[in-house]
């Protein structure tokens, strides 16, 4: 599995290089710049992407920008944002378009070694790898205390295993129902959580976050 990274810092871009290598990825870039991520992007068509988000020259938003852009060229982009700050405008974005695997984690919360490792592979997969005091101040803000308390025991269980990244067949067959009985239950879980149909967001990425911030 190929994987191209993006971090300014030389100690934690070879400490990444090296964690990722040990793990059976394989590193095919490792750059320190927005320019230099979209060439690497282009060239090698990464598995997943692990990203910072303040990148050279005014390390403030660069690196979600380039994450952007790369997505917008190569639609499904995996890409993992590893981050010390939650950025608003690109996040959203990023976090809402609702194709192909997207994580973002906060550097300072990441405790294990091997979760971290598990969140790459999960975001390469297609799924989602949400750091939920992150995602919860970032698009859910003002949410009331229980977002789930609408929700049946069943659609909570079904969006606990969308949360894990699962498709409507996936969750049928672990579940063992109907794929059209978890199709009824999503747009439940949609109802529930106060999201109508949305050309600006997705909505079960919202569904998703919202879970992961209750």
């Amino acid at each position: 599995m190929r994987v191209v990274i993006a971090e300014d810092l030389a100690l934690l871009r070879d400490g990444l290089i090296r964690l990722l290598r040990d793990t059976g990825f394989e590193v095919a870039a490792a750059v320190d710049g927005p320019e230099a991520f979209l060439e690497a992007v282009e060239e090698h068509r990464p598995d997943v992407c692990v990203v910072d988000v303040r990148l050279p020259p005014t390390f403030t938003d660069e690196g979600l920008r380039a994450v952007v852009a790369a997505r917008r060229s190569v639609p499904g982009l995996p890409v993992l944002i590893l981050s010390q700050y939650v950025e608003q405008l690109y996040a959203a974005e990023l976090l809402s378009d609702g194709r192909g695997g997207v994580g973002y984690l906060l550097k300072d919360r990441v405790s294990d070694v091997a979760d971290f490792v598990a969140a790459v592979r999960q975001v390469a997969a297609g799924g989602t790898a949400l750091d939920p005091e992150a995602v919860a101040r970032l698009l859910l803000p003002g949410a009331p205390e229980d977002p789930l308390g609408a929700l049946t025991r069943r659609e909570r269980q079904v969006l606990a295993l969308m949360a894990e990244g699962r498709s409507n067949g996936a969750i049928a067959a672990q579940l063992g129902v109907s794929s059209s009985a978890i199709e009824k239950h999503v747009h439940a879980i949609f109802k529930g959580l106060g999201l109508p149909p949305s050309e600006q967001h997705h909505r079960r990425v919202r569904a998703v976050v919202t879970y992961l911030a209750a």
